[in-house]
């Protein structure tokens, strides 16, 4: 980690004199100032904390994508080796997600300890504290399940100051989930339960300490009940709380109102990335737009995703199969969720181009598109992470957009994640379906929002939960990560689901498209359009290792191969050793 670690403590100085016109990122003093004369006020412990919502992330957007969606099977991305499971430890999209994890933390760790030593009240430092050690703990939280056995850096400073970065062993994925919860805890002994909009309180610490029983309880090989007990009732908490109104936090009313640049603030979000496109400093805006537009959605210039698109298998998962059915099939689905996530022919969005009376997804493929041709390969493109032209931008939320810029959040935890997990903890080791009143109610709460006149049902089961996940969070950068932690106890199950997806690309389909944009007829046939079933599954087992005391394989991605040439302690042939974490726990 030679390149991760050491260039921290400069540049956690550096995010210092950033600044944003967001109302949520207060703009910090322009004076000059050092360690030793910052952190003197409430307003400047604010700011300091600031850039953690969104810089040191920066580089990890296109990893976010490719890791969570494409890997899983719901994005095709051309020939990525995303796609094909063929990525090592050369990758740039691999080695700039991990540097970016690691400056996080870098990051939190710099700010934490500076604010600790503020003469500020306590009530103010707990606040921003608290805030640091979320973020501490998200960025592990991603690092273990994507890398699995990783080093735990608990203070920055003391490894920079005894140079042993290039020294540092690998701890066993138990021990850094436990090392996660550990500072979950903490933080949750210091959040306030009601902040400001947009920020990080108690209830997010809580929420993604649920996450965290529920992934850590298969690491063993098997489910264990105590971690999905203590997942079920972190959840519960947060549940209990919003039915009875102590919290602010609830599910939007509408699904797709809780990604629009003018909800931005939405009380459905507990942990979110927070950009800024004012044009302060590069690594603060969102970018993924560029990634997954359609080109010429823009006012930039600066689209470039509409070639890959929402995956054949997430299409049929929400029950399209553009070829076999009519447009009536998606355009009147029940599911709100697809509308809210999948581009496809007959879909119209008022969020979109506002003043131009709305997108129309096909009439903008032949009319004002750079290439006036249907260029996804799927047929179908991304609603989440869109936030359409620059006037758009500006009446979202009253700045304008830049090139590769925009201040669309980045949802990380959801509320409606937290009620799945819910159900799930409440199944058991066994996974058994379950008629009980909670378990079928917080379910029941995802799907009734989707679907607005779904029928209670009378029992949940695991595959019921399993698949509520996939279309709620679908293109949120999470569905990877249910495979990872799945495999930690069940792997054939994922490999078995992975190997049989439809992650392949349809030809033929910009003559059906065009033809129904034109005459407004709907008329597939074999000869003309079809699905490539000629490429041949993944080996998804290629990213896949054996835990050394279950023996059971799961999925891991290679460290970057810069840090291994620096630390072999990294290589993916070691495994990580067993430590007390609570000995390392002192600030």
């Amino acid at each position: 980690m030679k390149l991760n670690i050491k260039k921290l403590a400069f540049v956690s100085l550096l995010g210092l004199s950033l600044t944003s016109c967001e109302d949520f990122l207060n703009k910090p003093t322009e004076d000059s100032y050092n360690l030793d004369n910052y952190y003197q006020n409430a307003e400047q412990c604010e700011a300091g904390v600031n850039y953690l919502y969104n810089s040191p992330w920066y580089d990890f957007q296109r990893g976010f994508i490719k890791v969570g969606e494409v890997f899983s099977g719901n994005y095709y991305w051309g020939s990525s080796p995303y796609m094909t499971f063929t990525v090592n430890g050369s990758d740039e999209d691999l080695k700039n997600m991990s540097y970016s994890l690691w400056a996080v933390i870098g990051h939190a760790n710099t700010v934490y300890q500076s604010i600790a030593n503020s003469p500020v009240d306590q009530v103010t430092k707990d606040k921003y504290m608290g805030e640091c050690l979320v973020w501490k703990a998200m960025a592990y939280f991603f690092l273990v399940r994507s890398f699995g056995d990783i080093p735990i850096v608990h203070n920055t400073s003391e490894v920079l100051g005894t140079g042993t970065y290039n020294e540092m062993t690998k701890v066993r994925r138990a021990d850094v989930y436990e090392y996660i919860l550990m500072t979950l805890e903490k933080a949750c002994g210091m959040l306030p339960k009601t902040s400001d909009k947009g920020r990080i309180d108690y209830y997010s610490a809580m929420a993604l300490m649920a996450k965290v029983y529920l992934t850590k309880a298969g690491v063993s090989g098997s489910l264990n009940q105590h971690d999905l007990d203590m997942a079920a009732s972190c959840a519960w908490e947060i549940i209990r709380d919003v039915q009875e109104g102590r919290t602010n936090h609830k599910l939007e009313a509408k699904f797709e109102d809780a990604f629009t640049l003018a909800n931005r603030y939405t009380p459905e979000a507990l942990i979110s990335w927070r950009w800024t496109a004012d044009g302060s400093h590069w690594t603060r805006q969102n970018t993924l737009q560029s990634d997954l537009g359609i080109n010429g959605i823009d006012d930039q210039g600066a689209t470039w995703g509409g070639w890959n698109g929402i995956s054949v298998d997430l299409q049929e998962a929400f029950g399209i199969k553009i070829l076999e059915q009519q447009p009536d099939a998606w355009i009147n689905n029940v599911d709100t969720r697809l509308h809210g996530t999948v581009m496809l022919p007959g879909f119209k969005y008022t969020q979109f181009w506002q003043d131009k009376g709305g997108f129309d997804y096909l009439w903008f493929i032949y009319n004002a598109s750079a290439n006036m041709a249907l260029e996804s390969a799927t047929g179908a493109n991304t609603v989440k992470h869109i936030y359409g032209n620059t006037y758009d931008h500006v009446t979202g939320c009253g700045v304008s957009d830049g090139r590769m810029a925009n201040s669309l959040p980045t949802h990380l935890l959801r509320l409606a994640d937290v009620y799945l997990i819910y159900a799930e903890a409440k199944l058991g080791a066994g996974r058994a379906a379950s008629s009980d009143d909670s378990v079928i109610d917080a379910f029941y709460a995802v799907r009734k929002r989707a679907i607005p006149n779904a029928t209670r049902p009378s029992s949940v089961s695991w595959e019921d939960i399993w698949k509520e996940r996939r279309l709620e969070m679908a293109m949120e950068g999470d569905r990877w990560y249910d495979y990872v932690r799945v495999s930690y106890y069940d792997p054939e199950f994922c490999v078995n689901e992975l190997v049989h997806q439809k992650r392949n690309a349809y030809w033929g389909l910009d003559g059906l498209y065009k033809t129904y944009s034109e005459t407004g007829q709907w008329a597939p046939n074999s000869s003309d359009q079809g699905y490539d079933d000629t490429t041949g599954a993944p080996d998804v087992s290629s990213l896949m290792k054996a835990d050394p005391e279950s023996g059971k394989k799961y999925f891991f991605l290679p460290m970057s191969a810069e840090d291994v040439l620096f630390n072999p302690n990294l290589g993916s042939d070691v495994n990580g050793e067993a430590v007390n974490v609570r000995e390392i726990y002192e600030y």
